[in-house]
């Protein structure tokens, strides 16, 4: 076992990590609904996370105006920042919408930010309805090394990855 596992090890005895749980109770109390409900965060913070313990406490406020997902935030020094992705009601909509693009299909990624917007050409890993998160790869990456960025489906052969 090396010298960092047994750090790692030891914090999480201590508890010297962050409570993932009330993480998930805190941000279902922001948001007025639990995980997986409309509304709610779309999953639990994941697990595998090793925050450390906040001792002034966490911040919570929404990260845009469409209320998609809620900014936790510890305040201390050197503190640390997630984001916890929201259903919206338009997965729902979407649910019942056929898709508007399959996996595999040739599609043009945007990404966009404060003045500037660049698209590309890109797969679709998934297959999804207008308003959906997929996994689609630039064409330009190496088949096998590059990992999937989730966009979102604007139309059909578009998807976005807005940027903050």
């Amino acid at each position: 076992m090396t010298t960092g596992l047994i750090l790692i090890a030891a914090a999480a005895a201590t508890g010297a990590f962050a409570d993932l749980e009330a993480i998930d109770r805190q941000v279902a109390g922001f948001t007025g609904a639990p995980v997986g409900a409309v509304g709610g965060a779309v999953t639990p913070v994941d697990r595998r996370l090793r925050l450390q313990r906040c001792g002034s406490g966490l911040s919570l406020s929404w990260r845009t105006t469409l209320h998609d997902s809620v900014v936790v935030q510890c305040g201390d020094a050197n503190g640390w920042r997630i984001f916890v992705p929201v259903r919206q009601a338009a997965h729902v909509a979407a649910a019942q919408q056929p898709d508007a693009i399959r996996r595999g299909d040739a599609i043009s990624i945007a990404i966009s930010g404060e003045g500037f917007s660049v698209s590309q050409p890109g797969e679709a890993l998934d297959s999804g309805a207008v308003g959906e998160w997929i996994n689609v790869r630039p064409a330009s990456a190496a088949r096998n090394r590059a990992d999937p960025i989730r966009a979102r489906i604007v139309r059909p052969g578009l998807v976005a990855v807005p940027l903050p």
